[in-house]
């Protein structure tokens, strides 16, 4: 349990969420989450060993990433499982337009479809994918929000939804402090990076948010994945 960090902060707002935020940093805020997934969210393990292996070659398979961000994630999964030579279609999601279109301007695989709109919106329509991810949304959301957006995934998702955020920690805080300023540089990185952590959630807190069915899991570097198998 943290010492510094003991309550979660989750009135703090993150600068990139604000309509007043620099455009220019925002948009190399949305560059560098790719540098910055590639380090710590784990997403290559992660679809190593609980995506690859519920799918085969002889079939095309739907993935929805709720949240995209800066479409890094999307891109990545894609460009593994053609790699793995799995037929995987992924539609990203995001609900804000400048997200939205930093990603719908990027080089992305023809597997990959951006959408500017909701989870609730492709529920409301009855969608259904294989799979259901998100990176980094957690943290953002009001219990309210969390609970919504929790029941819609599963609703969506046919067979495994995987919502990927930070744990916070007191180390994690330091660690990220040190080394994110020497990476990261003209845009909300840092800042925006030590806001999310001091609004993440520790494992036994996420726990008592998760739904009934739901699994909270540590990885290393401090990231928790909350889980749910509809199989």
């Amino acid at each position: 349990m943290p010492l510094f960090l003991s309550e979660r902060q989750p009135q703090l707002v993150e600068i990139m969420d604000r309509d007043d935020c620099d455009p220019v940093l925002l948009e190399n805020t949305y560059r560098q989450f790719a540098t910055i997934n590639l380090l710590l969210s784990k997403w290559k393990r992660i679809y190593k060993s609980r995506l690859l292996p519920l799918m085969q070659e002889s079939r095309t398979y739907t993935l929805l990433d709720i949240g995209f961000g800066g479409g890094d994630v999307s891109i990545k999964l894609a460009e593994w499982a053609k790699k793995d030579g799995i037929d995987l279609k992924i539609t990203g999601i995001e609900t804000d337009e400048r997200a939205y279109n930093f990603a719908a301007k990027s080089e992305s695989p023809d597997s990959v479809t951006f959408l500017h709109c909701s989870s609730s919106d492709l529920a409301a329509k009855g969608a259904s994918f294989d799979f259901v991810i998100s990176n980094h949304v957690l943290h953002h959301l009001t219990s309210d929000q969390t609970k919504l957006i929790l029941n819609e995934a599963k609703s969506l998702a046919t067979q495994k939804v995987i919502f990927n955020d930070i744990e916070r920690s007191d180390l994690g805080f330091v660690l990220f402090t040190t080394f994110a300023r020497m990476l990261f540089r003209n845009s909300f990185i840092v800042a925006d990076g030590l806001t999310s952590i001091k609004r993440s959630y520790t494992k036994k807190e996420l726990q008592k948010v998760a739904p009934e069915n739901w699994k909270v899991q540590r990885i290393f570097p401090f990231r928790l994945l909350l889980i749910y198998d509809r199989k």
